[in-house]
C-alpha cells in the first residue's frame, strides 16, 4: 500500500478506532491505570463497586493534585461506556475489546522481552511446517513430511527408553512459561471481539428492517446469513473452537490439570502472582467469558424478535417518512423567501400537543390521597434482632465445601449422594443446590447415570430429589478456596 493509502487508512483509525481515542485521551495514564487495577483479579465488576472505587481514586487524585476534576465518578463511568472502553449489562462492567487492546499495548511497552526469540522461533517452525503439510497437494510430499516429524518423535521416545532426560534449562522454561502466559492472555481479546461483533450485527439489521421495509421471513434469512458470518470470522471461529473444548470433558480437565502441575513447579516463580492466578483460573475464566457471549446471542435475538414482532420499524419508518416531508416544506419555504415566524396554516396527523402558557398545561392529580395516619415513627436498632438474624440463616456454601474437601481426602471420589449419606442434607434443597454449585465449580466428571438424594427440610419432612450424578475428588479443589466461583 502506498504512503497516501497508508496515511488515509491510520487517519480513518485515528478518527474512529476506541482504543487510539483512549490512548490520546488527556487523562488517559489515570483512565489505563484504574481499569488496570478495577479487573485485575476479575473480569466482571459491579457498576456500583466500581463508582465507589473510581470515587476514592477521585478524592486521592485531587489530594496529590494530579487529577483536578468537579465530574463524579458516575458520570465517567458513563462516559467510558459510551466511549466504548467499558461494557455495562445487568448492571455489571466489563472491559471492551478496545480497552483490552489498549492496556495490552501499555503492558508490552514496559515488558519488553527479548529473551523468548527462540521460542517464538520454535511456534514459527512449527506452525510452518504443520501448514506445510496441511498445503502440500503432493502425497508423496505430505507423507515425507509427517515421516520426519514421526522419526524425530521416535528417537526422543527412543532416547528415553534408554534412560537419556533431555531437562529444559532455566532459561528455557523461563522462556516457556512466560509464552504461555503472554498466549493466554489474549485469548479474551477474542470473545471482546465476538461481543462487538455481535452488537454490531444486531445495528446493522436494525437499520436493515428499517431502510429496506423487508418482511419477516427476508430478516429471518438475513439473520442467518449473519450469523454464518460470524461464526467464519477470526474471532468467532475461536469461540467455536474453543466451545467445542469446552464441552469435551476429558480434554478440558486434561488442560486444567497440567495448567496446575506447571504451576505446582519452581518455574511458576518466574510468573508474577497476578499471572499465576490468571492461568490458575484460565478455564474458569474462559467458561465465564463464554457463558457472556451467549448471554449476549439470547438478548440480541430476543431483542430483534421483539422488535420485529413490536412493529417498532414501521413506526421508525413511518417517523423518517414524516421527517422527510418536513424538510421537502422547510426547503420550499426557504425557496419562496418566506420568513421563518409567518404564521401558517399546516397541520400534522401527529396528534401534538399545543401549550401557550404553563397556565393551559393540564397537570394531572392524585385521585386518592396517601393515608400516613397509621405511620409511626421507629429509631433504626444498632443491634440486629432475632427475626432479622433468622432471616439471614441460609446454608454458606464455603462450609460445604470445605466440609466436602475434607471427607474426599479422607475417603477418596465420591458423588454427592456419597457425601449426603456421610453428611445428611438437613437444610433442605438449598443444601443441595450448594453441593451443586460446589460440583460446577470445581468442575467435576459428569457421569452418564442419575442418583437419588434424599432431603429434609427446615419443617422436618423428607424429600427424594433425582439429580446428575457428579464424581467429586480433592485434587479438584484449589489450595486456596477463594478461586472457587461459587
Amino acid at each position: 500500500m502506498s504512503f497516501q493509502g497508508l496515511q488515509a487508512k491510520y487517519r480513518r483509525l485515528h478518527q474512529k478506532s476506541a482504543a487510539w481515542r483512549l490512548l490520546r485521551a488527556g487523562n488517559a495514564p489515570l483512565i489505563v491505570a484504574f481499569l488496570a487495577d478495577l479487573f485485575s483479579e476479575e473480569s466482571e465488576i459491579p457498576f456500583s463497586r466500581a463508582r465507589i472505587s473510581l470515587d476514592a481514586e477521585l478524592i486521592r487524585c485531587q489530594e496529590l493534585g494530579i487529577w483536578e476534576t468537579e465530574t463524579s465518578a458516575g458520570t465517567y463511568l458513563n462516559q467510558w461506556i459510551k466511549a466504548g472502553w467499558l461494557r455495562e449489562m445487568d448492571d455489571i462492567l466489563t472491559k471492551t475489546d478496545a480497552s483490552e487492546i489498549a492496556l495490552r499495548f501499555c503492558l508490552g511497552l514496559d515488558d519488553r522481552n527479548t529473551g523468548t526469540t527462540a521460542s517464538h522461533l520454535r511456534i514459527v517452525q512449527e506452525a510452518v511446517r504443520d501448514f506445510a503439510v496441511a498445503l502440500s497437494p503432493s502425497i508423496d510430499e505430505r507423507v515425507g513430511l509427517l515421516e520426519q516429524k514421526k522419526s524425530e518423535i521416535q528417537q526422543e521416545i527412543d532416547n528415553l527408553q534408554a534412560g537419556v532426560l533431555v531437562e529444559l534449562t532455566e532459561s528455557e522454561q523461563r522462556e516457556r512459561i512466560r509464552e504461555i502466559y503472554q498466549l493466554a492472555s489474549v485469548l479474551t481479546g477474542d470473545f471482546r471481539r465476538v461481543e462487538d461483533e455481535i452488537r454490531q450485527l444486531d445495528q446493522e439489521l436494525r437499520v436493515q428492517i428499517i431502510e429496506g421495509g423487508a418482511n419477516r421471513g427476508d430478516i429471518l434469512l438475513s439473520v442467518m446469513k449473519k450469523e454464518a458470518i460470524l461464526a467464519s470470522t477470526d474471532a468467532g471461529s475461536a469461540f467455536e473452537g474453543f466451545f467445542q473444548l469446552l464441552c469435551d470433558q476429558d480434554r478440558s480437565l486434561e488442560l486444567r490439570e497440567q495448567l496446575r502441575s506447571i504451576l505446582n513447579r519452581p518455574v511458576a516463580r518466574q510468573l508474577s502472582s497476578q499471572q499465576q492466578q490468571f492461568l490458575g483460573q484460565l478455564m474458569r475464566e474462559l467458561s465465564r467469558e463464554s457463558d457472556r457471549v451467549f448471554q449476549i446471542r439470547r438478548r440480541t435475538e430476543e431483542g430483534l424478535r421483539a422488535y420485529i414482532e413490536s412493529g417498532a420499524a414501521g413506526e421508525n419508518l413511518a417517523v423518517d417518512k414524516l421527517l422527510s416531508k418536513l424538510e421537502r416544506i422547510a426547503v420550499e419555504l426557504k425557496k419562496v423567501e418566506c420568513k421563518l415566524q409567518t404564521t401558517t396554516t399546516l397541520t400534522l396527523p401527529v396528534g401534538a400537543v399545543t401549550i401557550t402558557s404553563p397556565e393551559t398545561m393540564r397537570l394531572k392529580t392524585v385521585d386518592e390521597k396517601l393515608d400516613c395516619s397509621g405511620v409511626e415513627e421507629h429509631v433504626n436498632a444498632i443491634e440486629p434482632s432475632l427475626k432479622m438474624l433468622s432471616c439471614l440463616d441460609s446454608v454458606q456454601v464455603r462450609a460445604v465445601a470445605e466440609q466436602a474437601i475434607v471427607t474426599l481426602k479422607k475417603h477418596g471420589p465420591m458423588t454427592i449422594a456419597s457425601l449426603a449419606t456421610r453428611h445428611p442434607l438437613d437444610s433442605g434443597l438449598e443444601e443441595l443446590i450448594a453441593y451443586l454449585r460446589v460440583a460446577k465449580s470445581v468442575g467435576a466428571a459428569l457421569l452418564p447415570e442419575k442418583e437419588s438424594v434424599a432431603i429434609k427440610d427446615q419443617q422436618g419432612i423428607w424429600l427424594q430429589a433425582s439429580i446428575p450424578a457428579f464424581l467429586l475428588s480433592a485434587d479438584l479443589f484449589p489450595e486456596n478456596l477463594d478461586e472457587l466461583v461459587l
